[in-house]
């Protein structure tokens, strides 16, 4: 997933900076300094929380004096003046708010979320004070009605456009009550998004499964009992530890024999943020989507969801539920087929129960070793890190011919964390690559990619992006590497398809360039690398095993693709519900106090072909939608799936090293980010219209 560095209502409109940073205060703050790193990255080691706050207020402040100037103006206002003059006054501000907003993530600390709750309201205020501003609208306004006179490339008139919407969709044509209204909400989902991902990640470290009992490890393979161990000597604990990180957490639910210990950490990774304690998030997020649809009316919609698809290319709840419903139709009959079988398999295995959510992957792993003779601890031992690291350079080299070199002089933020020069198939210098690997508790769960800066150009110079890939992966142990599951490996191509997406950015402006797209288009380029991981032609590239270095036999290649598509029924019907809780809660039409569990249960019912489990909830923890971008938008997930299986059709058609097909990807994808209309661009590369087909024969749902 992309991750969202600004706060949401930060990316409705770009802000201005014009003025120049006083010397006194440049020698006082890093953050306000030209710095003198390779390619201008930001010096970590420098930046102290207290920098922060003092940086954005001096941003601001003169910030807002350059707006006034802007309004004063008598000159008549034009697209350069007016509309370039907000694209390109945001810089300053973007710089600072990228370097923060990614710590908070990835390193943050109580100084840093105390910092987030100072700054969020702060910038809040900034952008509607632009967003709101009677007299910049009307310019902006005046440069647009007069559009057709003005000879604009698309990429101008798209900036222009989105220039815009954005002053129309955050609140410009509201009257003064109204809008003083709109600065409230926004205000407030600006803090309770801090608060819900602050309460999250307490709450996925506050919970340590500690076995002292080796007994109580039976099942575990020794590599995931060397991770535990590991966990439990940096927590000061005797034994072998699990957290709720996903290496830890997944391993334990897949290979654990210990059934009471099984529900014990399914429950507390499902109660996360719904334990009636101080993180608990129910309260949070049910103002988060009241405010959300007071917003959206306020500005004339029914639904927020029906407010956020007017600008994706889904166009409308209808469109979403439609491609929902279509997709449900073929994964329910699979799903069920696939809990039958899952259910016989464990009564011949000798359960005499009920198959309940935490024992799912316990058996569904057995049942896949047993049909496919494949599994995680099979295939880690060919997947260590730096290998895969190799495998995915060496891929994106093939279809693209571009190089990564390590450059240890560029800083980091973290001593984990590795940063690359990314160079084009002509030489030249093309971004700058960092990646960070393992958990920690200053990083959130998941994994994302995001910038330090953005691609644009100004004053005839390209300035290239710094791109960021962020992971949880298994971390090594005292005598074993990192060694990757078959998931891990998928995740790794997904965050850099995305990566590709920034590195590649050729656009002039900043807010049009790399990721910043729709968000139902922004997953085709990260899903798209997902395919290869099953092609034999890209594993045969750098699998090999860790200890002696034979390359990954040719039946278990075979295996890995044989099993693919194992309980795709399941893996669909669980993402199609997260897809229809989303919309349930964003397409509300009248805002809702009741309780949350009911309210997801009725949302998700369709997918639901295991029992529910009392006193566990999805919503709480459901970051994607209440703390990131992803509100109205997690169905996008599989609005791409269809997408990149299309796409990815057309590799398999003329080549999966195809150097034209890949060409033809970057120019019409990858490097022309938010430009043009995402289907425009489809049709550029694909010569058609996207079929579900595709989608659904890859799945082996098609019939």
């Amino acid at each position: 997933m992309k991750k969202l560095v600004l706060p949401a209502m930060l990316l409705l409109t770009s802000i201005c900076t014009f003025a120049k940073t006083k010397e006194k205060d440049k020698v006082m703050n890093p953050l306000l300094t030209n710095w003198s790193t390779p390619y201008q990255t930001p010096p970590f080691e420098l930046f102290k929380p207290e920098h922060f706050v003092p940086a954005f207020k001096d941003i601001i402040e003169r910030s807002k004096k350059q707006v006034d100037k802007i309004v004063a103006s008598k000159d008549e206002p034009t697209f350069e003046n007016t509309v370039v003059a907000l694209e390109r006054g945001g810089e300053e501000l973007e710089k600072v708010a990228n370097v923060f907003f990614n710590l908070n993530s990835a390193e943050t600390s109580p100084e840093l979320q105390a910092v987030a709750r100072e700054v969020a309201p702060m910038l809040s205020d900034f952008s509607n004070d632009i967003n709101l501003n009677a007299g910049l609208f009307a310019k902006v306004k005046k440069v647009y009605d007069n559009r057709s006179r003005l000879k604009l490339t698309p990429e101008q008139g798209m900036l222009l456009e989105k220039t815009f919407k954005g002053f129309v969709r955050s609140g410009a044509n509201l009257d003064p009550k109204s809008k003083e209204r709109y600065r409230e909400i926004t205000k407030q989902l600006s803090e309770l998004s801090l608060q819900f991902e602050e309460n999250l990640l307490a709450e996925t470290n506050g919970f340590v499964l500690n076995i002292t009992n080796e007994a109580d490890l039976a099942g575990i393979p020794e590599s995931i009992r060397e991770m535990a161990k590991s966990i439990a000597q940096s927590k000061n604990m005797e034994g072998w530890a699990f957290d709720l990180s996903m290496p830890s957490f997944v391993s334990f639910m897949k290979y654990a024999e210990n059934r009471d210990l099984r529900e014990k950490l399914f429950r507390a990774y499902n109660m996360r943020g719904f334990q009636k304690n101080k993180y608990d998030n129910q309260e949070i997020l049910i103002k988060t989507a009241n405010l959300r649809l007071e917003e959206a009316k306020l500005l004339g919609y029914n639904t927020y969801a029906d407010f956020v698809l007017e600008e994706r290319m889904a166009q409308s709840p209808a469109k979403v539920n439609g491609l929902l419903t279509q997709l449900l139709n073929a994964s329910v009959p699979a799903g069920k087929k696939e809990v039958e079988e899952v259910t016989a398999f464990a009564k011949e295995s000798g359960a005499n129960f009920e198959i309940q959510r935490w024992d799912w992957a316990f058996y569904s792993e057995k049942l896949k070793d047993k049909k496919y003779s494949v599994n995680d601890e099979l295939i880690r031992p060919y997947f260590p890190l730096e290998k895969v690291r190799e495998g995915v350079f060496a891929l994106v080299n093939k279809l693209y011919g571009i190089t990564f070199k390590s450059n240890a002089s560029i800083p980091v933020y973290n001593k984990d964390v590795e940063a690359y020069e990314v160079f084009d198939k002509d030489g030249k210098f093309l971004s700058v690559l960092f990646m960070d690997y393992f958990p920690r508790a200053s990083k959130s769960g998941g994994a994302w990619m995001t910038n330090y800066r953005s691609q644009f150009k100004e004053n005839g110079k390209d300035v290239r992006p710094v791109v960021s890939l962020v992971f949880n992966f298994t971390k090594p142990t005292e005598t074993r590497p990192a060694l990757l599951n078959f998931n891990e490996l998928e995740t790794f191509l997904h965050e850099f398809g995305h990566g590709l997406h920034g590195m590649f950015a050729n656009s002039t402006y900043s807010s049009l360039s790399g990721t910043n797209v729709y968000r139902d288009f922004v997953e085709l380029p990260s899903q798209i690398m997902e395919n290869w991981a099953v092609e034999k032609e890209f594993l045969d590239m750098f699998a090999g095993h860790y200890q002696t270095g034979e390359k990954i036999p040719q039946e278990l290649v075979n295996k890995i693709k044989e099993s693919a598509n194992f309980q795709a029924g399941y893996v669909s019907l669980r993402q199609l519900s997260f897809g229809l809780l989303d919309m349930a809660w964003h397409s509300q039409a009248s805002a809702y106090n009741g309780s949350v569990v009911d309210f997801e249960r009725a949302a998700t019912k369709a997918t639901d072909i295991l029992p529910a489990v009392d006193g566990t909830a999805i919503s709480p923890a459901f970051a994607h939608i209440f703390s990131g971008g992803y509100a109205a938008g997690y169905y996008g997930y599989k609005w791409a799936e269809v997408l990149d299986a299309d796409a990815y059709s057309l590799f398999k058609k003329k080549g999966i090293f195809d150097a034209k097909t890949a060409q033809s990807f970057r120019e019409n994808i990858l490097s022309k980010g938010g430009t043009e209309h995402p289907m425009k661009l489809y049709i550029k590369f694909r010569g058609q219209e996207p079929s579900i087909d595709a989608l659904l024969e890859r799945s082996g749902l098609k019939n």
